[in-house]
């Protein structure tokens, strides 16, 4: 008899009349409002404008849900397309199955052609939204709870997740408690998140390193809970196909955070060119910054006091006067320096 245990919902989805509110899609839709709220709040830290993080999401986002679905309907085709199966299973995507590779992927495809309309840099806007992204997985996983899916192994720790008997796999169906995978990788998310924020404050990173660093980060903690799962997966030389998958992405953004901080070091000092003369821009850290390390940059002109009225014109007279003025110092100028000449001690005489 277990003692302790996270109990499951008896219900992921309540009907308000004839529309059924799924809970796996109320954390999702929470997850993306986080990664765009905090993502604006970064852009905007930088220099961006603030609209800009949502105008590309809009892109971002549907191209994620469609790229992280045909992931998972790809790598387990077995579920929707094998004898005794419904191929239209395959769009009930509120039944959970989304493959964070594939929503990453495509994601990166609809971020790119929302970069593109917005004029701003992919690597700066990826940077800035990375650990909004995280925090977006760690609430999308609550979803799996609510689901009772994707659970790990079979476990009698007091904080094992309870299943109920028909979601338990068929091999353990007397075994009640699992491990809770989905609140393993959600906490980690979070771990991810903050380590990303803390990494970017103090090594300044730049052209996608940021990014980079929540795939790397990210990959390792989802290859060992990868590995307490035992829901139905492919299997290549004994590991689970997103264990390859995460070996994979590991290297890849680990290399490219080498390659590009010494191709490309430190960060952009102008992320979103039509907001450079914003106030948000102009009062952002990053613009402060790009001001003092630009040599002979000159100090901004104090602003003129309204109460003192419009500055008066100039006319060609007004210019006429000011060049005479102008040639006659210089005479004077010069008048003056051949007196001290001639006063010097031994002015005049040759040796």
């Amino acid at each position: 008899m277990d003692l302790a245990f996270i109990p499951s919902p008896s219900r992921g989805v309540i009907h308000l009349g004839p529309l059924p509110l799924r809970a796996y899609a109320f954390c999702i839709i929470i997850g993306v409002f986080v990664a765009v709220w905090l993502g604006s709040r970064r852009w905007v830290a930088r220099g961006g404008a603030a609209h800009t993080v949502g105008d590309v999401a809009v892109w971002a986002v549907p191209f994620g849900l469609v790229g992280g679905r045909l992931y998972h309907v790809v790598t387990d085709h077995q579920l929707y397309f094998a004898p005794g199966k419904h191929p239209v299973d395959a769009l009930k995507i509120w039944n959970g199955g989304l493959g964070i590779w594939g929503a990453i992927a495509l994601g990166a495809v609809g971020a790119w052609i929302g970069c593109r309309r917005a004029g701003v840099p992919l690597p700066a806007w990826a940077d800035a939204l990375a650990p909004g992204i995280a925090l977006a997985q760690a609430c999308g996983r609550w979803g799996n709870w609510f689901n009772q899916e994707l659970f790990g192994r079979p476990t009698t720790l007091p904080w094992g997740l309870r299943i109920d008997y028909d979601h338990r796999p068929d091999a353990t169906k007397a075994l009640a408690t699992y491990h809770p995978t989905f609140l393993y990788e959600s906490l980690w998310c979070v771990g991810v998140a903050l380590l990303v924020i803390w990494a970017d404050r103090r090594f300044r990173l730049g052209h996608g390193r940021a990014f980079a660093l929540y795939v790397a980060a990210y990959t390792v903690g989802r290859f060992w809970i990868e590995y307490l799962r035992v829901d139905e997966a492919h299997h290549i030389l004994g590991l689970r196909l997103n264990d390859w998958t995460s070996i994979v992405v590991f290297v890849g953004a680990v290399v490219y955070m080498v390659v590009s901080a010494r191709l490309r070091p430190g960060r952009e000092t102008v992320v979103d060119p039509a907001a450079a003369g914003s106030p948000e821009a102009a009062g952002s850290p990053e613009a402060a910054e790009a001001a003092d390390d630009e040599p002979g940059t000159p100090a901004a002109a104090p602003a003129q006091d309204p109460a003192d009225g419009p500055a008066p014109r100039r006319g060609p007279a007004d210019a006429a006067l000011a060049e005479a003025a102008r040639i006659d110092e210089e005479k004077a100028g010069g008048e003056a320096a051949a007196a001290d000449r001639d006063r010097a001690p031994g002015a005049g005489k040759r040796t």
